[in-house]
C-alpha cells in the first residue's frame, strides 16, 4: 500500500500538533541559523542598495582624484605617503585641456588634513544657531556638472562672482534644514570661520540613507577665489573629472598620463597618486559584503548542524515509538520505499516548519529595524527565503535518512512483537 506524498505531510503535521514543544526544541537550532541567515542578508542587500544609490547618484562616468589611494587610513600611511606633494588647481586645467575623453574637470580646495580620522571641526553659525562638523571648500562653476548635484532652491554661483570673489555661498541640504527650516534661506547671512558669507541656494539631499557623509550634507561651498581671499594658506586639492559617455577606460590613462607627467613619476615607478570611480568603490563594497556574508553563512550553519542532530535523534526515538505502526503497514503490504518516505518527509516538513518560522522572524526584525533604525537599510531578497526555505528542508532530507532507512529494515513479524 504505497501512501501519497501529500498523505505523509498530512501525518506528519498531525504529528508536530500533537508535539508542538518537542517539534519545537528539535527545530530550535534550525530556527536561530535561518534567523540569523536571512537577517543578516536582508541587512546587507539593502545595505549594497543603499551603497549603490549613493555612489550612482554622483553619476556613472565621474572619476575622482586624491592625493592618496583612498581607503588608506592615516596610521596606514607610508612616509612617502604622508609627504606628498598636494594636487593643484594647474592639474585639474592640464586634464581639462590636455584630455580629449574628458568633458569637465573641477577642482575643489580645502584645510590640510593632516589626521584623516580626525578631520578638521569647522564651525558655521546663523543668529543664535551653529552647527559644527562642516565640508567647507572653495569650488569652481563645473562642480554641479561634474558631481550632478543641483540646489532644490537658489542656484550655483557664477564665473564671474568667482573671479570677483564674491561672498556668496551654496549650502547642504542638513545645514539649510538646521538653519532655515522654513525654506527661506535665500540671500541670508551665514558666518563660517567668522567669515561671512550670502546664501545663494541649497543642494538637494544626496540618496542613499546609512553610506552618506554627514559633513557632505553640512557642506558650504563658495567661489575658489573667494576661499583662497580667506585663507591663502590652505593648499589641499580634490579633483573630479566627468568622463565622455562610454570612454571611462581612456578618460582614466590620459588621467593618469598627465599627471605622472606634471608630477615627474619615473615610466617604472607607481603612482604618487589615486583614481577612483563609483563603480569600483562599489565593487569593492561587494567583496567586503560578500565577506561577511560567507562568514555569516558559516556560522549559521553551526545552528543548522544543531537542529539536524535534533532531528535526527527525534526521528530515531520516533522509529522506536512507532515500531508496531511500521510492522502494521508492512504486513499490509507497504514497501520498504513507503515506510522510508513517510519518516522522510515527517523530517523534511519539521525542519521546513522551522525554517518558515525562521523567515517569519527574521522578517520582523527586518521590520523593526526600518522602523527603528531607519538610516539601516534591510530588505529581505525572495531568493534569500526561497534559498532558507529549501536549505531547512535540506537538513530534514539529509538527517532524516538514517532514521527513515532504519524504519524500513524492521522485520514485521518482529516489529509486531514489540511491545
Amino acid at each position: 500500500m504505497r501512501m501519497p506524498l501529500g498523505e505523509n505531510a498530512r501525518m506528519a503535521l498531525d504529528t508536530l500538533r500533537e508535539n508542538k514543544m518537542r517539534s519545537f526544541l528539535t527545530v530550535l537550532g534550525v530556527v536561530i541559523g535561518i534567523t540569523a541567515l536571512i537577517t543578516v542578508a536582508s541587512i546587507l542587500v539593502g545595505f549594497y542598495a543603499d551603497v549603490t544609490a549613493y555612489l550612482d547618484d554622483y553619476g556613472p562616468n565621474t572619476i575622482w582624484v586624491f592625493k592618496v589611494a583612498p581607503g588608506v587610513r592615516s596610521g596606514r600611511m607610508t612616509a612617502e605617503e604622508r609627504n606628498r606633494k598636494s594636487l593643484t588647481l594647474d592639474d585639474a586645467i592640464a586634464i581639462r585641456e590636455e584630455s580629449p575623453d574628458v568633458l569637465k574637470v573641477s577642482a575643489t580646495v580645502f584645510k590640510q588634513v593632516y589626521d584623516t580620522n580626525r578631520p578638521p571641526l569647522i564651525t558655521a553659525r546663523y543668529a543664535d544657531k551653529e552647527v559644527s562638523g562642516l565640508d567647507y571648500m572653495g569650488g569652481d562653476t563645473d562642480y554641479e556638472q561634474v558631481f550632478n548635484i543641483t540646489p532644490y532652491i537658489g542656484r550655483v554661483f557664477t564665473e564671474a562672482e568667482n573671479i570677483h570673489r564674491e561672498d556668496v555661498a551654496v549650502i547642504g541640504y542638513d545645514l539649510g534644514q538646521a538653519f532655515f527650516p522654513g525654506g527661506d534661506a535665500l540671500d541670508k547671512t551665514i558666518y563660517v570661520e567668522g567669515f561671512p558669507y550670502r546664501v545663494i541656494g541649497v543642494f538637494n539631499h544626496r540618496k542613499g540613507q546609512f553610506f552618506q557623509n554627514p559633513a557632505a550634507e553640512k557642506q558650504v561651498l563658495v567661489p575658489y577665489r573667494t576661499y583662497r581671499k580667506h585663507h591663502p594658506e590652505d593648499t589641499e586639492h580634490f579633483i573630479a573629472a566627468l568622463a565622455a559617455p562610454g570612454r571611462m577606460a581612456e578618460a582614466q590613462d590620459e588621467i593618469r598620463a598627465v599627471l605622472r607627467r606634471r608630477r615627474h613619476v619615473p615610466y617604472s615607478a607607481p603612482e604618487n597618486f589615486g583614481l577612483s570611480t563609483a563603480q569600483e568603490i562599489a565593487d569593492q563594497f561587494k567583496q567586503i559584503t560578500g565577506s561577511v556574508a560567507l562568514l555569516t553563512a558559516v556560522v549559521s550553519s553551526i545552528g543548522l548542524l544543531v537542529g539536524g542532530v535534533g532531528v535526527m535523534n527525534i526521528m530515531l526515538m520516533s522509529v522506536t515509538q512507532r515500531t508496531r505502526e511500521i510492522g502494521v503497514r508492512k504486513a499490509i503490504g507497504a514497501r520498504r520505499s513507503d515506510v522510508i518516505w513517510q519518516f522522510l518527509t515527517e523530517a523534511v516538513v519539521l525542519t521546513g516548519s522551522g525554517g518558515i518560522i525562521g523567515v517569519l522572524l527574521a522578517a520582523a526584525i527586518s521590520l523593526l529595524i526600518n522602523m527603528f533604525l531607519p538610516r539601516l537599510p534591510s530588505s529581505i531578497p525572495l531568493w534569500a527565503v526561497l534559498l532558507a526555505v529549501v536549505v531547512s528542508m535540506s537538513v530534514g532530507l539529509f538527517f532524516g535518512m538514517y532514521p527513515a532507512v532504519k524504519a524500513a529494515r524492521l522485520d514485521p513479524v518482529d516489529a509486531l512483537r514489540y511491545e
